[in-house]
């Protein structure tokens, strides 16, 4: 796997713990969430930046955002306990599909 995929993976999971711990931060007012939140987002963003070196811009972020989006929903329901109707579910799955779409399909991958 070339290390711009590594390093799209790991942003997507920083990114995912992120915005994890920004859900348990209670808006900033839990300190130790708070700081995971912080420290998320900058590795998130940094690997972010190593993927976009090899990478066009646009597709880096629709992979990057279409995979955050669904394993947020997955998180929201596991930790959570939210809900998602089928309209969501359908919409996630039309999001990971376009993501499958442009890694097997789009020569402005790297593969």
């Amino acid at each position: 796997m070339p290390t711009a995929y590594v390093a799209l993976i790991l942003a997507v999971i920083a990114e995912t713990i992120g915005t994890t711990a920004l859900q348990a931060s209670q808006q900033f007012t839990r300190l130790v969430p708070s700081i995971v939140v912080v420290i998320a987002y900058a590795a998130a963003f940094t690997l972010l930046s190593v993927s976009l070196r090899t990478m066009p811009v646009g597709v880096v972020y629709a992979i990057w955002s279409g995979l955050g989006i669904a394993l947020i929903a997955v998180i929201g329901f596991v930790v959570f306990g939210q809900r998602l109707d089928l309209p969501a579910m359908i919409g996630l799955a039309m999001i990971l599909g376009g993501i499958l779409v442009i890694h097997l399909f789009s020569r402005a991958t790297p593969h």
